[in-house]
């Protein structure tokens, strides 16, 4: 190699391709598409063919059970009202369901624990109401009752602290176990009156109408839907042997039930109209 000569070497020819526009390495918007949707598809596959173990396997699972779904609830009243209040709130509803479970088991009904739905509520799954039209009236009336003395404990709280926070529960709790007592299925107050007269489920549905009207909310709408669909049902069926049956209801219950119901119905106006506290938006 001569001295003051450059050299010339051949360019290093690297052993991959270099990574550039156009040559392929890029995904499409199609892969793209088809990667983001394969979770679905397949999801969508699963459930088709294992649909039916799937839901067996629902109530088995930690997340509904009855804890895990007011913890849930609360999170979600929380939003509106803030934790303390969504606790309180919960809690009313607890005791209120509990009333029911209660009383199905005092009937002799297999009764499942309370299972909470967020703005809906909580339900609690039995297969029947009873053996007759007093015992569906006891156990819808249980709940109330229950309910009612849960919500003497905020009552007495705001007497004795005079805040308005537990004035706030303690008036909730009255409006709840009351708004119950519409007599229309599937409300207590429907199931109360199972032991009365069909005629009155026909009264309170059109109380019910009004209320939807005056306060529309998809609630208010499912509960209209249902108990139309539900009271219809029970009027068809009203004159066969199973239903005249089922409803031999002896006087004397029949007018224990109308007394409970009526006293029960006036205390919670009363205890309605005692805590109702008026706000303003000067106070928000």
């Amino acid at each position: 190699m001569e001295v003051g000569r450059p050299t010339y070497e051949p360019p290093y020819e690297p052993d991959y391709e270099p990574i550039h526009p156009g040559s392929g390495r890029r995904r499409t918007l199609r892969e793209r598409l088809e990667r983001l949707a394969a979770p679905f598809v397949a999801l969508v596959v699963l459930l088709f063919t294992k649909g039916k173990a799937i839901l067996l396997l629902l109530p088995k699972l930690k997340i509904l059970t009855t804890s895990a779904s007011m913890l849930v609830s609360i999170a979600a009243y929380a939003l509106i009202w803030g934790w303390p209040f969504a606790i309180g709130f919960v809690a009313l509803l607890f005791l209120h369901e509990i009333g029911h479970v209660i009383q199905l088991r005092r009937e002799g009904v297999e009764a499942s624990a309370p299972m909470f739905i967020p703005f809906l509520g909580a339900v609690i799954a039995a297969k029947s109401m009873g053996k007759d039209a007093a015992a569906e009236a006891r156990v819808g009336l249980a709940g109330p009752i229950l309910g009612s003395l849960a919500s003497l404990v905020p009552l007495a709280l705001w007497l004795a602290t005079d805040n308005e926070f537990w004035q706030a529960l303690a008036f909730v709790g009255f409006f709840l176990n009351l708004f119950n007592l519409l007599p229309v299925v599937p409300l207590d107050g429907g199931r109360a009156m199972a032991a009365l007269s069909p005629w009155v489920w026909w009264v309170g549905y059109a109380a019910l109408v009004v209320l939807t009207f005056v306060f529309p909310n998809p609630v208010m709408i499912l509960i209209l839907l249902v108990g139309g669909f539900e009271s219809w049902r029970r009027w068809k069926e009203r004159h066969t042997p199973e239903a005249r049956a089922y409803h031999a209801v002896p006087a004397r219950t029949r007018a224990l039930i109308a007394v409970t119901y009526l006293g029960l119905a006036a205390a919670l106006a009363f205890g309605m109209s005692e805590t109702f506290l008026e706000r303003d938006f000067d106070d928000v």
